[in-house]
């Protein structure tokens, strides 16, 4: 059996992301704010003081696959220290060094994953899942849910290939254009996502141009596997808008969105990435691309004022839970956000639609999205917590901006087993609706919870 020093392992985490784990002096803030703490072999304050005390049986704890980058743990930190990201370098050494992962579904899952985007560029998510699945040994499992979400159109049977360009044209007017890098997800299972955040920005004249040949942004396996490819992905993208002319890229995916603002906030200091990049687009990214999710893209082009003058058909009566899920806020030392425990933004929106936004406890914790597919009973087990508590709090309806988190939400919910179902909608499907767009417009009928019933019930269908 090979013995690793402390040295050699807390090396490997200073190397790799620039943390000092020593600096951690066992508050356990960390562990008392995690959502799988119950489910862990280790808790988050444990792997780090095994990383202080040369403990290389830390590699192969179950706790380091089970994690599920929700960044509660590094936002919770006293000292800043990214525990997330440990979390990451610990999966990344345990291959490096030979160590058998405790999880394998996981490796395995981010492995498929990665080959996939490198053949297809874009995730072509019902094919990956097939083969997922395939190889896992079990080709029938997940089929209930394949065929709720086939016969509401949320599945491409066919894959697109995408390949990030050598050559790219300036736009005109760059400064008044957002990027618009709309996620793998955008074109299967969040089509109605994309679809209604094309109409509701063009209601509010906000011109969005989609980067041509953008790639998939790593999602949470790339970061998972190896860091430099993890900053490569997001930036391929950026160097072609950069080379475009705008400044600003949107994403309504919280995980994309997580992805491009950590490149944003690191690229600089990957001059890996930087040369990947450079070679893979004949560009020498300069990093002037600045990334906001969907949300604040909204509210800083248009503002509160010019959504409520837009608004045609108030959403009066509704009572519904905004549920930012973990990325779209965290972690605050990347994202910048004032209040990345109890954010108000989307409330904001929402009341500017009429509807009411009310107080509820679990708009940030995680809903397990990561898990859906590897680990289902456990993610299962986080989501079902994330929509009881919405109803216990007098919700009518969940409000989500993120593909991951509506799909967990809304497609699994048949299998929460919840004595009553409650609809799960995209803010800007309540901004379609609001905006007099009409139901088609909302694209309503592609929820796997049909909202309809309610929102009949409220005189807010056409």
């Amino acid at each position: 059996m090979v013995k690793f020093t402390s040295e050699s392992l807390s090396n490997s985490v200073l190397d790799r992301i620039g943390e000092n784990i020593f600096r951690c002096y066992q508050c356990l803030k960390c562990s008392a704010g995690c959502p799988l703490v119950e489910e862990f072999d280790l808790t988050p304050n444990q792997v780090m003081r095994s990383l202080q005390l040369g403990d290389a049986a830390v590699l192969k704890s179950r706790a380091i696959w089970l994690c599920s980058s929700c960044y509660t743990c590094a936002t919770r930190c006293p000292q800043g220290i990214d525990v997330t990201g440990v979390m990451d370098v610990l999966r990344i050494e345990a291959r490096a060094r030979g160590v058998a992962p405790a999880i394998p579904e996981i490796d395995r899952f981010n492995r498929l994953f990665l080959q996939f985007v490198r053949r297809f560029g874009q995730l072509p998510e019902l094919l990956f899942i097939l083969a997922y699945n395939l190889v896992r040994g079990e080709p029938l499992r997940d089929i209930a849910l394949g065929w709720r979400m086939l016969k509401h159109g949320k599945l491409k049977l066919l894959p697109r290939f995408a390949r990030t360009p050598k050559t790219v044209e300036a736009v005109e007017r760059p400064r008044d254009k957002v990027a618009y890098f709309p996620g793998c997800a955008a074109h299967s299972s969040a089509r109605e996502y994309d679809l209604t955040t094309r109409s509701t920005a063009a209601a509010l004249a906000i011109e969005l141009v989609e980067p041509p040949g953008w790639t998939c942004c790593g999602a949470g396996a790339a970061h998972a596997s190896d860091q430099t490819l993890a900053n490569e992905m997001p930036m391929r993208t950026m160097a072609t808008i950069e080379r475009m002319g705008i400044d600003t890229v949107t994403s309504p995916c919280s995980n994309c969105f997580a992805r491009l603002k950590v490149a944003e906030h690191s690229a600089v200091d990957d001059a890996d990435a930087m040369h990947r990049v450079e070679v893979a687009t004949g560009h020498a990214y300069r990093g002037s691309v600045k990334v906001q999710h969907l949300l604040d893209t909204l509210l800083d082009r248009a503002g509160l004022d010019t959504i409520s003058q837009r608004v045609s058909r108030p959403l009066a009566g509704l009572r519904v839970a905004c549920y930012y899920g973990c990325l779209i806020t965290r972690p605050s030392q990347v994202t910048g956000a004032d209040n990345p425990e109890y954010p108000v933004k989307m409330d904001s929106l929402v009341q500017a639609l009429g509807a009411q936004a009310i107080d509820w406890s679990y708009k940030t914790d995680c809903c397990g999205a990561s898990l859906s597919v590897t680990q289902t009973p456990l993610s299962l087990k986080m989501s079902r917590k994330v929509v009881a508590n919405a109803q216990d709090c007098g919700a009518e309806a969940v409000v989500t901006m993120c593909p991951m988190c509506h799909l967990n939400l809304d497609a699994r919910q048949p299998e929460m087993e919840l004595t009553t179902p409650i609809p799960v909608l995209q803010a800007t499907q309540l901004m379609s609706l609001a905006f007099g767009l009409g139901t088609k417009g909302a694209r309503l009928e592609q929820n796997i919870v049909d909202p309809r019933p309610l929102l009949g019930t409220k005189s807010l269908l056409d």
